[in-house]
């Protein structure tokens, strides 16, 4: 074994705990070469290419890692692709006039290629142990910082690839492909694990999960789309750690509940995050809710709606499935408001209010899809409403579709409307002269009441 390789193993022992990670690094990584794996360069992004090109011609390495050699070695041809490179940031920076780097908890190097983006990270290294000062502890490394629970907050020290591998979240994705010599190369067993359908996290499972929680999302997210299993191991502590996403930003959440429950694969997710409580940290107000057989059939078909349309390449919108997560909780606190006497409509909005700026702490939903998500919702009260020219008027408002989609998926869940789904249903369906008598049928039917005339105070009762 080298002295470079026996440091780097030593300083991630360190970290990780010698056992787990002896487990898991081979000091020898085991290295596939062209003639036994299934990568070819035909599936593999020709900016990506370049992008590793372009490093060895420069003297640095270059491997694509992650998901793409992964889902490269499972047959599939990915749409993202990430380079690892002992370059540093800036070095990266230099070599590609058309990137720029982002990120300060982690620096990513960003290249731009007309649509196309290519992900270039430095070796990931380990973090310095805390020393001993005059003043107390203070981390030797400024480049790197945890919180006293553990997460890491910057990360931005730089090693060598054996450390990198140990330092990414999943064996399976801890594989890389180097255009040097057409070889994969497996520090982590990753190979092994891609072969028995395994999800398995890298050293030991509380330490990791709590450097960074959004791993127990991706381990759902990776069992679902993969089919795969999680490891007894790395499942173990996600039910108990759970609770630790609150801790992460509700800007960031946000995309990652679009990672799992907008890429085709939503329900299967949904059920892994119901199973290890991964669901009520994103969604506090409606977990309580889920109870109720009408709101959990409604959240469920609201997801497989979305996955049967990403499926059929039909657009989605994040507006509407978060409509769908969060009705719940509208729904009942409207109620809630209106047994206390607020009409109808000022308490749907009261109730809007409250849970979209309660579920801000937590998943954070961009105005662009939060306005049209409360639209949504005020709408669901505006259908009823068809009298006079107001059918037309809301069949010619640009939110009418995702309304009247939404409705149908209340009536599917089970809450009453009367037959409302398919009088809209009707409507769009039906001529202009049919159009007006079903409206004129509705006034038959609901006659205004005439109001009584008010009766003149009785001088005697002042």
């Amino acid at each position: 074994m080298s002295k470079l390789l026996s440091n780097a193993i030593n300083r991630v022992k360190g970290i990780l705990g010698a056992d787990s990670t002896s487990a898991m690094l081979n000091p020898d990584p085991h290295i596939i070469p062209r003639d036994q794996h299934t990568i070819s360069r035909k599936n593999i992004s020709d900016a990506a290419l370049r992008v590793m090109t372009t490093l060895r011609k420069a003297g640095f390495a270059g491997f694509l890692v992650g998901g793409g050699v992964r889902d490269l070695l499972l047959g599939g041809r990915p749409k993202d692709f990430d380079i690892a490179t002992d370059a540093t940031p800036e070095q990266v920076r230099k070599l590609f006039h058309n990137s720029r780097i982002i990120g300060r908890r982690f620096k990513i190097v960003h290249v731009r290629f007309g649509r196309e983006i290519i992900e270039v990270t430095t070796f990931r290294g380990t973090h310095e142990q805390v020393e001993q000062s005059p003043k107390g502890k203070r981390p030797q490394n400024q480049n790197s910082a945890q919180s006293k629970n553990g997460m890491l907050l910057r990360d931005n020290v730089f090693g060598t690839v054996e450390e990198d591998a140990v330092r990414r979240d999943f064996t399976i994705n801890a594989l890389y492909y180097t255009t040097a010599d057409f070889a994969v190369y497996d520090y982590t067993s990753g190979l092994r694990d891609l072969d028995e359908k395994i999800i398995r996290i890298i050293g030991d499972p509380e330490t990791r999960y709590r450097e960074d929680p959004v791993r127990m999302l991706r381990a759902v997210r990776f069992a679902a789309k993969l089919n795969f299993t999680i490891e007894k191991n790395t499942a173990k502590p996600i039910l108990r750690l759970a609770p630790s996403l609150a801790d992460i930003p509700a800007a960031r959440m946000f995309d990652e509940v679009l990672k799992l429950l907008m890429s085709g694969y939503g329900a299967d997710v949904y059920k892994l995050m119901q199973q290890y409580g991964l669901f009520e940290p994103l969604f506090p107000q409606t977990q309580p809710c889920l109870q109720q057989p009408q709101a959990n059939i409604l959240v469920e078909q609201a997801i497989k709606n979305t996955d049967a349309r990403i499926q059929q390449g039909k657009p989605v919108t994040p507006a509407f499935i978060f409509a769908a997560l969060l009705w719940p909780a509208v729904n009942e606190r409207q109620q809630q408001l209106v047994k206390e006497r607020v009409p109808e409509i000022p308490a749907m909005h009261q109730a809007a209010q409250e849970i979209a700026s309660m579920q801000q702490q937590h998943t954070a939903v961009p105005k662009r899809f939060g306005i049209p998500m409360r639209e949504i919702w005020d709408m669901q009260l505006r259908l009823s409403k068809r009298g006079g020219n107001k059918a037309e008027q809301m069949i010619e408002n640009r939110r009418f579709r995702a309304a009247y989609d939404f409705l149908l998926l209340r009536e599917q869940a089970g809450e009453p409307t009367d037959g409302l789904g398919q009088w809209w249903t009707d409507y769009q369906d039906r001529s202009p002269d049919q159009r007006a008598e079903m409206v004129a049928a509705i006034k038959e039917h609901n006659p205004k009441r005439k109001r009584k005339p008010r009766k003149k105070p009785n001088a005697d009762n002042h």
